[in-house]
């Protein structure tokens, strides 16, 4: 059964946020660590995992990426600290 995950991506210093979604979260958190040096998340090193969650459907994850995206920046804060308090990089094995 795929699981679709919607993410959420910081920097060093917490103040620029990066969400995106995949279906593979191991290799999508490999994939924003080393390649493409001209992207957003190189660009900004924005490479610490904070928060995701799993969808079963493309669609779902679709939706609530969408939706995350339109938040202002405090309500993103919001959602983050509901799971990571502390904004720790999230270690995906």
């Amino acid at each position: 059964m795929k699981e679709y995950a919607v993410y959420i991506l910081t920097n060093f210093t917490n103040s620029v946020f990066y969400t995106g979604i995949t279906n593979d979260l191991k290799r999508r958190m490999w994939e924003h660590k080393n390649i493409n040096p001209d992207s957003f998340t190189s660009k900004y090193k924005t490479h610490k995992l904070v928060w995701f969650e799993f969808f079963p459907t493309p669609e779902e994850a679709i939706i609530i990426e969408k939706r995350i995206k339109g938040w202002v920046r405090i309500k993103k804060i919001q959602l983050i600290k509901s799971k990571n308090e502390h904004f720790e990089d999230l270690k995906i094995e």
